[in-house]
C-alpha cells in the first residue's frame, strides 16, 4: 500500500461521511470513483460501517475514520480496521496515531498549530475550517510551510475545490457540497468533483 500522503497527492479528495446512512453512503462513493473515504465518530455505529466495509475498499483506496480526539479513539479505530485517521485538532491523539502507526491527518489552523503538528509526526495538515480565511489564508500559510502537505476542509464544494488545489493544497477534504441530502444524485455529485479536480481512480 502506497504512502498516505501518496494517496492525499494521488487522489486529491477525501470524501467525509456523516449520518445515518453511512454504510450506504460509503459504498456508492467506492462505487462513484472516489478512492479516500473517512467516516465521522459523530455518526451512529462508525465504527460498525468500517469493521464492516474494510474488506470492501476497492484496490488503492482507504477507509478512515474521522472526528478522532482521544488515544481511546485511535484504538478503536485500529480495532474496526481503518486505515487512517483525522482530528478536528492537532493534541496527544496525534502522537497516539503516529505512534500506533495508523497515518494521520491532522487538524491545524494557526502556524503554531502547523509546526505542533509535524513535531508530533502528522502525515498531513486538515486546515479546519478551512472557510475561515479560505484560498488567500493557505497561501499565506503555504509561504512559511511550503513543504507541508495541507488538506483544505470545511464549505468546500466545486469552485473552492480547484482554487485550493490550484494555490498548492495536496488534497481537499469535502462533506456536505459531496454527500448532500440523497443517495440517489450522489454518484453525480461525486463525478463532478472528479471531473473537477482531476483526482485518479
Amino acid at each position: 500500500m502506497v504512502s498516505f500522503k501518496t494517496a492525499l497527492t494521488t487522489h486529491r479528495l477525501v470524501a467525509i461521511v456523516r449520518g445515518d446512512e453511512a454504510r450506504a453512503a460509503v459504498r456508492v462513493l467506492f462505487e462513484s470513483g472516489i478512492r479516500l473515504v473517512e467516516v465521522s465518530l459523530t455518526s451512529p455505529d462508525a465504527l460498525k460501517v468500517i469493521a464492516d466495509l474494510a474488506s470492501e475498499v476497492p484496490e488503492g483506496g482507504r477507509l478512515g475514520v474521522g472526528t478522532v480526539r482521544t488515544p481511546g479513539d485511535v484504538d478503536d479505530a485500529l480495532a474496526a480496521g481503518a486505515t487512517f485517521a483525522v482530528s478536528p485538532a492537532t493534541t496527544d491523539v496525534v502522537r497516539a496515531s503516529v505512534s500506533a502507526g495508523l497515518p494521520i491527518l491532522a487538524g491545524v489552523l494557526t502556524p503554531t498549530e502547523v509546526e505542533t503538528a509535524l513535531g508530533h509526526g502528522a502525515d498531513a495538515a486538515k486546515l479546519f475550517p478551512a472557510s475561515l480565511g479560505g484560498v488567500d489564508y493557505l497561501k499565506a500559510l503555504r509561504a512559511p510551510f511550503p513543504d507541508v502537505p495541507f488538506v483544505p476542509v470545511g464549505g468546500v464544494g466545486v469552485a473552492e475545490a480547484v482554487a485550493y488545489l490550484e494555490a498548492g493544497a495536496v488534497a481537499v477534504g469535502v462533506g456536505s457540497p459531496l454527500l448532500g441530502k440523497d443517495i440517489a444524485g450522489l454518484p453525480d455529485r461525486a463525478k463532478r468533483f472528479l471531473d473537477a479536480i482531476g483526482g485518479s481512480a
